[in-house]
């Protein structure tokens, strides 16, 4: 991802964007949810819900949908990213 997108919602917007231009895209960090729990860190940036509505999941079942949006979002996982709630379509 380009250097001026500095937090990680620009950065999940960014790819799934690119990935799947999508007709709507929601992204919320719901980290402050999970203070206290597995995976969250002081600073937040760890629990995210996604939305997203794109023709790309024409077709696919709900597991590869959500197989499609993790695969997208892997370098934020391997970056901190702990959890993802997806409603995709």
């Amino acid at each position: 991802m380009p250097q001026e997108l500095t937090s990680r919602i620009e950065r999940m917007r960014a790819a799934l964007d690119a990935a799947f231009s999508p007709t709507e895209l929601d992204i919320v960090d719901e980290s402050h949810l999970h203070h206290g729990h597995a995976g969250a860190a002081p600073g937040g940036e760890t629990h995210y819900a996604v939305k997203v509505r794109s023709a790309a999941f024409q077709g696919l079942s709900r597991l590869a949908k959500h197989r499609a949006v993790n695969d997208v979002l892997k370098a934020e996982f391997e970056a901190g990213l702990h959890a993802l709630h997806i409603d995709a379509a």
